[in-house]
């Protein structure tokens, strides 16, 4: 009998994490889930799963944190995104980042059990509509897609909060916008502004300009 493969589940909402443990539980193993990066790095560095299926987005670094978290200390786990977002710098950001792999939470059970299956075989797995985007993004700018170093100390919700920023958007829209409070959106800015050695909104929007990011 071949030995069923250990998933570890990491998003921030437990109904989804259970809807998501309930449909795959006939076809893997789901050794643990978090809700949190802290919570994830450590649970995943104790249950040693083969695949982390990766929410993007989380309130304190989202999926790019576990594997930065991660994959230095156990290159032998490997990560499908499972997220809400196909924008173009989440899906980049995550590849970049060491993920095999990057579906949509559209996709049905069937296809990410076969998903889940074929990054743990050391495929690379894409939702459909971002198979062809992933490939014409790397070959079109390929400097820019595989080596940024500034935008490489962004978290995504860093990334989320500067390209609202730059597209003129109020702090209190950039809230209202990504759910969370006005001085969650100051702190994220500030952090920004600090690691990017800027000094307002107005050179922010120059730089995200410049990288195509609004």
């Amino acid at each position: 009998m071949t030995e069923r493969l250990k998933v570890f589940l990491v998003d921030d909402h437990g109904m989804f994490r259970a809807g998501v443990r309930a449909e795959l539980g006939d076809h893997v193993d789901v050794v643990g889930e978090a809700a949190t990066v802290a919570q994830a790095i450590s649970m995943i560095a104790a249950t040693q799963p083969d695949v982390v299926l990766l929410d993007v987005h989380m309130p304190d670094g989202g999926g790019r944190a576990v594997l930065e978290g991660i994959r230095r200390s156990h290159p032998q786990v490997k990560f499908l995104a499972l997220s809400v977002s196909d924008a173009a710098e989440d899906v980049i950001g995550l590849i970049r980042a060491g993920a095999r792999g990057y579906v949509t939470k559209t996709i049905s059970p069937e296809d990410l059990v076969d998903a889940i299956r074929r990054v743990a075989d050391g495929d690379a797995v894409f939702s459909p509509r971002l198979a062809g985007f992933v490939l014409d993004a790397f070959a079109a700018r390929p400097e820019s897609a595989l080596a940024d170093p500034e935008l490489d100390q962004l978290t995504n919700r860093e990334r989320e909060v500067l390209r609202l920023l730059a597209r003129g958007y109020a702090y209190k829209e950039i809230a209202r916008e990504l759910f969370i409070s006005i001085k969650t959106v100051e702190t994220h800015v500030s952090n920004v502004l600090r690691k990017l050695q800027m000094s307002n909104r107005y050179e922010l929007s120059r730089w995200a300009a410049d990288r195509r990011l609004l």
